[in-house]
């Protein structure tokens, strides 16, 4: 299970050089020039390559590769500099926010990265305004100004204390203003980033090729020369690909039989010994059900205050999951500060003749047909088992008749954010540790989930309320509420909450490191367990 023994760095770096010269002649080869790179596997491989254009998986490769104005060190989930050297609000109001740069910071191209391209970076997002992007997130930004080339400095339209929470994501991640255009979507492949790593090759959907970046100027210090990622289809040629030896790490996808399997009786060597080590974290993924307001069906309130009667969180974790999972009853999950079970307090436990009556109030006669959509390669191949329980849940209680669809995650996100779906299933990593990012990214006209939500009460009143709280754990009182507001509309179904599980080989360390308060992995803390 979880070694909360700090990461193993080279024993070569506590040596005198005189030292280090002989003891590498101790060993067959030349441990100086090994090539540490390691293999990361995943079943959630990026949508696109340009930031603009993504607000999805695709961000756990941003990371690596691009840099922003802060993020989250290990161990913390306050922002702190990363191509800033420092940052800051001005005003007792938090709505002028200012960042020095670092000195010397350039792109993978040579190019410079001033506060002009910091500038053009982030304003591109919102001129572009893509469908699948995080545009949403700069709402409450009104300007940027360049006082020089090292100072940038952010005007809200309104106090927003989780402003430096969104400068540390890969939402505002900063690209070469000769490489992406201001007014539109890179159309060249790669990349050309200012992070720990450059992207040398990248073939879509099967693998990205990372290298150190030897002039990266920022706090982290990478363990390893590079690392691959593969993506993979299904979790169980993931896991054969771990168990051969060909990756050194699986990050997304694992199954709860795997994980069970992984548990109980990982694979052994000749000797007996462990050969996949499997790592368990607090996760705070979320995964739920959205109603299209634009749906006959879905747009009834009656309808989804049934259905939401009528799910069985611990029956779905228990039969799909196996208790890999957590029941949810809210969009805020555990571990937030403000959490609560809204939705647990509103509707109770699972009860047919409650949801019946709520129908009956209603008008709502006969069995009502749902057709619920999922996607078929994005979050694991349990996926489809916990659409079937979802199904026999509903259609046991008399009450509904359910379809079950299913695509491709291209197609898939393409039909939800078109408005195609009347309900369908997502999940949900959390863009920075706080309340509001499972709150706000879902409601207004132009939400992450293609669905409009209009909720005076929520963007009006309690998102803003909740905003000026610099001291995040005073705002708890306005999630609650807001939680409450969402439990009674029930047009997002939180289901449930995911822990998160790394399977590794025996020599892989770093891996208690690597995952980032959002759950995205740093691929620089990972590094063999050194033999010296």
């Amino acid at each position: 299970m979880f070694d909360r023994k700090g990461p193993l760095r080279s024993a070569a770096l506590l040596l005198p050089l005189a030292l280090l010269a002989s003891a590498c002649s101790a060993f067959s080869g030349d441990e100086a020039d090994a090539d540490h790179t390691l293999t990361v596997g995943t079943t959630s491989a990026p949508s696109v390559l340009d930031p603009a254009a993504a607000w999805d998986g695709s961000w756990e490769l941003y990371r690596n590769v691009y840099q922003t104005l802060l993020s989250f060190p290990s161990s913390s989930t306050s922002p702190e500099p990363e191509a800033a050297r420092a940052c800051g609000f001005t005003d007792a109001q938090s709505r002028v926010y200012r960042c020095t740069l670092r000195k010397g910071l350039t792109f993978s191209n040579g190019n410079k990265l001033d506060a002009a391209a910091v500038r053009h970076s982030i304003e591109r997002v919102r001129t572009i305004g893509a469908k699948s992007g995080p545009a949403a997130l700069l709402g409450s930004l009104d300007k940027i100004e360049t006082k020089d080339s090292r100072t940038v400095v952010f005007h809200l339209k309104r106090p927003d204390a989780t402003f430096p929470f969104i400068l540390s994501t890969p939402a505002t991640s900063l690209v070469d203003p000769a490489s992406y255009p201001r007014d539109a979507l890179r159309e060249k492949s790669g990349i050309v980033g200012s992070g720990p790593y450059t992207l040398h090759r990248y073939r879509k959907d099967d693998r990205a090729e990372l290298r150190r970046n030897g002039d990266y100027r920022g706090p982290i210090e990478a363990a390893n020369d590079g690392v691959t990622i593969r993506y993979f289809k299904r979790s169980t040629r993931m896991v054969s690909a771990l168990e051969r030896g060909d990756i050194d790490v699986t990050y997304r996808g694992l199954t709860p039989s795997q994980i069970t399997r992984f548990e109980n009786a990982g694979p052994k060597s000749a000797d007996g010994a462990e050969e996949i080590q499997l790592s368990e974290m607090v996760g705070t993924e979320i995964h739920y059900l959205v109603f299209n307001p634009r749906d006959p069906v879905a747009r009834k309130t009656a309808v989804r205050r049934a259905v939401a009667q009528l799910i069985d969180r611990k029956a779905l974790v228990r039969r799909v999951h196996y208790r890999t999972a957590d029941p949810l009853y809210s969009m805020v999950p555990g571990g937030i500060a403000g959490h609560t079970n809204a939705f647990l307090d509103v509707y109770g436990e699972p009860d047919v003749d409650k949801a019946r009556k709520t129908l009956d109030e209603a008008g709502v006669r006969g069995r009502t047909t749902l057709r619920l959509w999922y996607p078929t390669d994005r979050y694991g191949a349990a996926t489809k088992r916990e659409f079937e329980e979802i199904k026999r849940q509903l259609e046991e209680s008399k009450l509904f008749e359910v379809e079950l669809r299913g695509r491709p995650w291209d197609a898939f996100q393409k039909g939800y954010l078109d408005g195609e779906y009347p309900v369908f299933g997502r999940g949900w990593s959390a863009d920075f540790p706080d309340a509001d990012n499972y709150v706000a990214p879902f409601v207004g006209p132009d939400n992450a989930m293609g669905t409009p939500y209009a909720s005076p009460e929520l963007t009006e009143k309690l998102l803003p309320a909740s905003r000026k709280q610099s001291n995040r754990g005073a705002a708890g009182g306005a999630f609650k509420e807001a939680q409450r507001v969402l439990a009674e509309d029930a047009r997002l179904l939180p289901l449930w909450q995911g822990r998160l599980y790394l399977a590794s080989a025996k020599d892989v360390a770093g891996i208690e490191f690597s995952l980032d308060p959002a759950g995205i992995m740093r691929m620089w803390e990972l590094h063999e367990k050194s033999s010296w």
